[in-house]
């Protein structure tokens, strides 16, 4: 059971930076902020949960099946991820590619304290045998120093390493684009890996700067011990609100003007493009039918096709499908038909997995994953874990992964310039360019 307290917020950004600087005290945090991007199915502005209670932490097998009793059994609020190597435990597929970060396949626990943060509200939910704490820990939240800005970032810069080449990624899409051509598969992601060894980082000060590079609406900070997620996510996996259940795919994407001509030229020839298209109507028939496994009767339906989104430093095309789940199945029954999610995928989705796992050189782990939380309801929202970084302090490794979707109309240089413009906010934080 918990106590609700609630209290006004004069200065919302500012509250939410001494808010996440209070909360490196605890072992377990996650924190999501939507950056105030104009959502119309945000629940709140911010996130935090903190100091877990209880948590599971498992490998993939067998480990929706233990997600759900841990989700039936406490009742209560969840936060936490799934990584992308789960497609395990629906298929039958294996992940045997390098894994430098060692993150568990999924990460959840019952925060002791919530805070949601709606406009200048705030909203915390504290477990009972905590609730004499609120007075004191909004005053030392409320303490810290306004507008926190991050130091130095690195004792130094980090040296950035690609796992692919130029050439092999051309070879390895062309190799991709022969599947297509033989009718394998109509599309797929396909990811590639830059990671730093012996990397000494501060994860909240990393986690700032690439927030504020990108102001994404899906933004999340992930700590498990000495085990982090910095992520600058602008994709919503799913999100479960009573019956209704939304996704919103991204594919497509194009790069960003300072010209405000140009930059409005290139988001019409975004939305124009055929090719770019091709790929969100692809994903679009493929969450649609991942959907209609737990949907009632007739209820899937397309609500925007192919919309165009601008962020600080793209535009994306984004369609939303939603769908009206029959009372049958679990909030993680829901999650397990759907997951990994097409956008991160391809088409067919099985086959597509099978290829992936050939062909990319890195274990996606948490990459192309999603982190969000249950209530204690059964409603959820999750993320897709793309503009990430990836920190294992332990070991000291970094990383990060970027991909494009490929279809046999992709030019593979196209494609590899395609990566190098997502990984661009990534490399600029932690190599300080």
């Amino acid at each position: 059971m918990r106590t609700i307290f609630s209290a006004g917020i004069q200065n919302p950004e500012d509250f939410k930076t001494k808010l996440l600087a209070w909360a490196q005290q605890f072992r377990e945090v996650v924190y999501m902020d939507s950056n105030n991007y104009a959502q119309a199915h945000s629940s709140f502005d911010a996130v935090l949960a903190v100091d877990a209670l209880t948590a599971i932490q498992t490998d993939y097998v067998n480990a929706f099946e233990e997600l759900n009793t841990y989700q039936k059994t406490t009742k209560d609020w969840l936060f936490g991820y799934l990584s992308y190597d789960l497609k395990n435990d629906t298929e039958v597929l294996a992940s045997q590619n390098l894994d430098g970060l060692g993150f568990p396949d999924l990460f959840f626990f019952q925060p002791k304290k919530i805070f949601l943060l709606k406009g200048d509200t705030l909203e915390a939910h504290y477990l009972f045998m905590c609730d004499d704490e609120w007075e004191q820990d909004l005053e030392k939240i409320l303490g810290y120093p306004s507008n926190l800005q991050p130091t130095t970032l690195n004792s130094q810069p980090l040296t950035i390493q690609q796992r692919i080449s130029k050439e092999s990624y051309i070879d390895k899409v062309e190799h991709m684009r022969s599947h297509i051509y033989r009718g394998d598969i109509y599309e797929a992601n396909f990811c590639m890996e830059f990671y730093a060894e012996d990397a000494i980082i501060n994860p909240l000060e990393t986690y700032q700067k690439l927030n504020a590079i990108s102001e994404p609406p899906f933004a999340v900070y992930l700590k498990n011990h000495k085990q982090y997620l910095l992520s600058a996510s602008p994709e919503r996996y799913l999100k479960k609100e009573g019956s209704t259940v939304i996704t919103q795919p991204i594919k497509g994407t194009a790069r960003r003007s300072a010209n405000p001509q140009e930059d409005e030229a290139i988001k019409q020839e975004l939305q124009l493009n055929e090719k770019e298209r091709a790929e969100n109507i692809m994903i679009v028939d493929l969450v649609r039918n991942d959907l209609s496994h737990t949907a009632e009767k007739n209820s899937v339906k397309v609500d925007e096709l192919c919309g165009v989104y601008t962020f600080k430093q793209v535009h994306h095309l984004i369609s939303t499908v939603s769908s009206s789940v029959g009372q049958e199945y679990s909030p993680v029954d829901v999650i397990k038909s759907t997951f990994p999610m097409g956008s991160m995928t391809g088409a067919p989705k099985i086959s597509a997995m099978q290829i992936i796992e050939k062909l990319e050189e890195t274990k996606r782990g948490l990459y192309s994953g999603a982190v969000g939380y249950f209530t204690p309801e059964g409603d959820f929202d999750f993320n897709v874990v793309i503009r990430s970084i990836l920190y294992n302090e332990a070991n000291n490794y970094v990383s990060f992964s970027v991909g494009s979707a490929i279809t046999y109309e992709s030019a593979p240089k196209k494609e590899y310039d395609e990566c190098l413009l997502k990984a661009n906010a990534m490399r600029t934080v932690l190599m300080g360019e």
